[in-house]
């Protein structure tokens, strides 16, 4: 079994960007009751959503990608794969699914280490070789070892919520019978939100981009190998050119971006303080820099 440091960065970041969130969203609820919300029904609310989502967000992924768990039976060759890895990282094993689409990708969800699913898609298993299969799964179990799968799900539901009770309140179902001649305060009401949620997603993107860079870490302490992931970043990166835009929406849209290794869209964004992952030219540095020091 081969170990790699704690990343104790993406620990801290984690905890940063859930506390951060929090405190947006306690002096958002503030705001929303002084306004003359129902804090009662939203909380209730707000508490069946995030027990949804926490606790079946790996079916909501697999339904969203139309990924079916798979068994050794089904898909030998990539349940060793995935058996290798798991002693070589200490890691108990994972359910294994695939997502029927040809372009290139993979991608864990779940909420702890032992209620986890990695999945791959067709196209990833045709197109990459043994040694940069090997690779971008060991990215994907480097994930679920650090745990930032479930933190970024619950951060990334937190940062929707904001939209969530604008619509409901415009709607006036959460109005809790108070009166309602703060008018001053509903005029707010719309920018008030909008910063909420624009400040909630910068924080989520911003520990999406750094959990990817832990993750290409952990493939290289896993495999020994960065170059094998290099070569499988270089080759998805170039497949995404070339594949029709609606086989790219296929495999879940832009909602799915921040959970696959590489994001399914077309070259780069003009928001890149909101990308979901960092860029490849960053991700390839890093990797660089890795080998030399593992002497490779």
């Amino acid at each position: 079994m081969k170990r790699w440091p704690a990343d104790f960065g993406l620990q801290i970041r984690m905890i940063l960007t859930l506390v951060l969130i929090g405190v947006i969203y306690l002096a958002f609820l503030g705001f929303l009751y002084w306004l003359g919300v129902n804090p009662t029904m939203l909380m209730i609310i707000a508490a069946v959503m995030l027990g949804i989502q926490y606790f079946f967000s790996d079916k909501l992924v697999l339904a969203s990608t139309r990924a079916k768990v798979v068994t050794p039976e089904q898909a030998p060759e990539l349940h060793q794969i995935v058996d290798e890895l798991c002693r070589e990282a200490g890691l108990p094993k994972p359910r294994v699914a695939v997502v029927p689409s040809n372009v290139p990708n993979a991608f864990a969800t779940g909420r702890s280490k032992r209620h986890s699913v990695i999945a791959v898609t067709n196209g990833l298993m045709q197109k990459l070789n043994l040694d940069e299969v090997k690779a971008v799964l060991a990215h994907e179990l480097s994930h679920v070892r650090n745990r930032d799968v479930a933190v970024i799900t619950l951060a990334s539901f937190l940062s929707t919520i904001a939209m969530f009770i604008l619509q409901s309140f415009m709607f006036g179902g959460m109005y809790g019978g108070r009166d309602r001649r703060n008018t001053g305060g509903i005029i707010l009401l719309l920018p008030v939100a909008l910063v909420v949620y624009f400040a909630s997603l910068l924080l989520v993107r911003l520990l999406s981009r750094y959990r990817e860079l832990a993750a290409d870490r952990g493939s290289a302490y896993i495999t020994g190998q960065p170059s094998h992931l290099i070569n499988a970043l270089l080759k998805i990166s170039g497949v995404m050119q070339q594949v029709p835009t609606r086989d790219l929406r296929a495999g879940g849209g832009g909602a799915m971006n921040q959970f696959y290794i590489i994001p399914q869209i077309r070259g780069r964004s003009i928001f890149e303080l909101f990308s979901t992952h960092p860029s490849l030219e960053r991700r390839i540095r890093e990797l660089k820099r890795m080998e030399q020091t593992m002497g490779r």
